[in-house]
């Protein structure tokens, strides 16, 4: 098992000084309030400009206006449209009185719709002024590298290309990665991924170029509606209790954090969501455990029979020698 595992499961510290770093900043990382996400892509679009990535397809993929799928080496950041025929998130949990205020009502009355090719779902009886009946609502999220604090892909990289950054994020330095992909199938995400023109792995680095010079990550910085939310993370966390509480007071009982326990399968998440629903429906893990939690027990074990082995073999040998 990798150092950084054994060191903050044992003596309780943190992903940073478990990694080596005696003087280091606040653990970083990011909230990712999903009631307030818009889809928009924003985040994607600064992800690639800013890092360089190649574009990944803008194809028709059947899934709403997902284009890109899931997260992989030429997406970092992955914006997924969730359609439910259920209630809109209005109407559902009283976060706005369901009639519209007198004068936005009058002035949407006087102008044409126009059709932006979005799905719509229209009141029943017609006017602009009620919205109480619409049976249909999108659940958008902006997915990312979960930067755990129990990261399996350091666990199995061989060549120290993945590292533990000083802001307690995991950073890929590609010029060192050989290809192998042992960290693929090891993120019990999915979301490293491996280039297909040279086999290298690729991920989200929270912007660690950004991190050092003391500015907030591409992502985080163009969310137009604070929905990607950037900073020392136990201070993401208390914001983040304190916005489900705001929301299950509101009547939406369906809020919950994820990613958020230090508790859980990966020791915490560096990049924890807010979720209006079961993590299934976003396309996460419901219980994510680390994939190289069971691997000192399973050394002791092979070294147990080892030592056993050898000394069957000296019994043997000796005992053969006698005669």
């Amino acid at each position: 098992m990798g150092f950084d595992l054994r060191e903050a499961a044992e003596h309780g510290l943190d992903p940073a000084t478990a990694s080596g770093y005696d003087a280091h900043p606040a653990r970083m990382g990011f909230f990712t309030d999903t009631s307030v996400c818009i889809g928009c892509k924003a985040c994607e679009v600064a992800c690639k400009e800013w890092n360089t990535i190649p574009e990944d397809g803008l194809t028709f993929t059947g899934m709403s206006y997902d284009n890109t799928v899931g997260l992989g080496a030429d997406t970092w950041r992955h914006v997924a449209f969730v359609e439910q025929p259920t209630r809109l998130g209005r109407q559902e949990t009283n976060l706005a009185d369901a009639e519209l205020p007198t004068g936005l009502a009058a002035a949407a009355a006087g102008r044409t719709p126009v059709s932006l090719g979005m799905p719509t779902s229209h009141p029943p009886d017609g006017h602009v002024g009620s919205a109480r009946d619409m049976e249909f609502r999108w659940l958008m999220a902006s997915d990312v590298c979960k930067h755990c604090t129990h990261a399996a892909c350091l666990d199995v990289c061989p060549t120290g290309s993945l590292f533990r950054t000083e802001f307690g994020t995991v950073v890929v330095q590609e010029d060192i990665c050989n290809g192998c992909g042992y960290c693929v199938p090891a993120c019990p995400y999915g979301v490293i991924d491996q280039r297909k023109d040279d086999g290298r792995v690729w991920k989200c680095t929270l912007c660690y170029d950004r991190l050092s010079v003391g500015q907030e990550p591409a992502c985080a910085k163009s969310c137009p509606t604070d929905s990607i939310q950037f900073g020392e993370l136990d201070e993401l966390r208390e914001r983040a209790d304190k916005r489900v509480r705001q929301l299950r007071d509101a009547g939406v009982t369906s809020a919950r954090l994820y990613g958020d326990d230090p508790d859980d399968g990966v020791g915490g998440a560096g990049a924890f969501f807010l979720l209006l629903d079961e993590p299934e429906v976003y396309g996460l893990p419901p219980d994510p455990v680390v994939t190289t939690r069971d691997l000192p027990a399973m050394w002791r074990r092979v070294g147990v029979a080892a030592a056993g082995l050898l000394v069957g073999l000296l019994a043997v040998t000796i005992s053969g020698g006698r005669q």
